[in-house]
């Protein structure tokens, strides 16, 4: 059982930047593949970023590319978004989700067997 909690929403402008951090419990966090999903009103959630256990691999939707990085830091149990030159578009619920480990990094929520409570990012114009 993996417990996650997510800090850093907040409101901010156009442009500004955001990092949001997932803090987990338990000592097996290298285990699981980790990965952050948004889900704005009246949209489904969607993939953001995921990252390997160990670090080495991360992938990112199209919509995010070049603009958020995620990374972890498993000494501390714990998973960021790196949110840069945000837009209005990426007003949203942010959620962080655990995966146990697998030969293949989930893109898909139900990939994913443990989520966090989430945390609002607005993005004002």
């Amino acid at each position: 059982q993996v417990q996650l909690v997510e800090s850093g929403g907040g409101l901010v402008q156009a442009g500004g930047s955001l990092r949001l951090s997932c803090a987990a419990s338990g000592r097996t966090f290298s285990s699981y593949i980790m990965g952050w999903f948004r889900q704005a009103p009246g949209k489904e959630r969607e993939f953001v970023a995921a990252i390997s256990g160990s670090g080495g691999r991360t992938y990112s939707a199209d919509s995010v590319k070049g603009r958020f990085t995620i990374s972890r830091d498993n000494a501390k149990n714990t998973v960021y978004l790196q949110m840069n030159s945000l837009k209005p578009e990426d007003t949203a619920v942010y959620y962080c989700a655990a995966q146990k480990l697998s030969l293949r990094v989930g893109l898909r929520s139900y990939d994913y067997d443990y989520w966090g409570q989430g945390t609002q990012v607005t993005v004002s114009s």
